[in-house]
């Protein structure tokens, strides 16, 4: 390599150095300036997206919540269940919704089965025993438990609507069936089932397939409500306060 091109990379090399040195301090403190802020703003941008989070999952059980408490033309339009529910049982809907969910059901299987089996009385028994919003029998109760508690009874209907959901293969007609029958009847053709049974499911299968479309009215509904079911909703009324 020539002197000639020695001494110019030197001169390249030393006017380099000289740049940055001139230029160091303002690096450093830029440096320093961003190492001083980026901590902070990345946590108060984690604390902000933490915040939104918690912000909507209270907003969410807030809702849920508060929907018993609304008045039924406002329920109707929460659209927590179908429109076609009567007034009874839409006095329950955001209890409905709140039961289904932990339950892991559809808030309109839980419901359909809540018309059918008191129309959202809360107090009424059966002759053979059954009790509450839900019908259970004495049998799926613990000791000392509150058979007519709301609470208490929607968690232990709920529980066995999933059993025989599971028992039925997903099958939400069979499912009710078992409900009202008990699971044997899943191991016996339709026409050896118990009448009481039979019109469970026809009652039960034709007011859950209109809830999928989101009717305002039922047919099948009315055939339950004309049967015997709008005399229960009636006694259901006077003890919700509806009337």
């Amino acid at each position: 390599m020539s002197k000639r091109v020695t001494s110019r990379r030197v001169m390249f090399e030393d006017q380099t150095r000289t740049q940055l040195i001139k230029h160091l301090p303002a690096w450093l403190i830029l440096s320093v300036i961003v190492m001083m802020l980026l901590p902070p703003l990345i946590n108060g941008m984690s604390h902000i997206a933490q915040s939104t989070v918690n912000a909507g999952k209270t907003w969410i059980e807030d809702r849920i919540e508060s929907f018993s408490s609304l008045p039924i033309e406002s329920q109707l339009q929460t659209g927590v269940i179908a429109p076609l529910f009567t007034p009874q049982v839409q006095r329950w809907a955001g209890d409905i919704a709140r039961w289904a969910a932990a339950h892991e059901l559809d808030p309109n299987l839980l419901a359909t089965v809540m018309q059918i089996e008191s129309c959202g009385h809360p107090t009424v028994s059966s002759v053979a025993g059954a009790q509450g919003l839900f019908q259970v029998m004495p049998f799926h109760f613990g000791m000392n438990e509150d058979q007519l508690d709301p609470e208490t009874n929607a968690d232990r209907g709920a529980a066995y609507l999933n059993s025989c959901l599971g028992w039925a293969n997903g099958d939400a007609g069979r499912a009710m069936a078992c409900y009202n029958g008990g699971p044997s009847v899943l191991q016996k053709p339709f026409e050896s089932w118990h009448s009481e049974t039979q019109r469970y499911y026809r009652w039960g299968t034709g007011i859950y397939a209109d809830t999928s479309q989101n009717r305002a009215s039922s047919a099948t509904l009315d055939q339950w409500l004309n049967a015997g079911g709008a005399s229960l909703c009636q006694r259901a009324s006077t003890v919700l306060g509806l009337n």
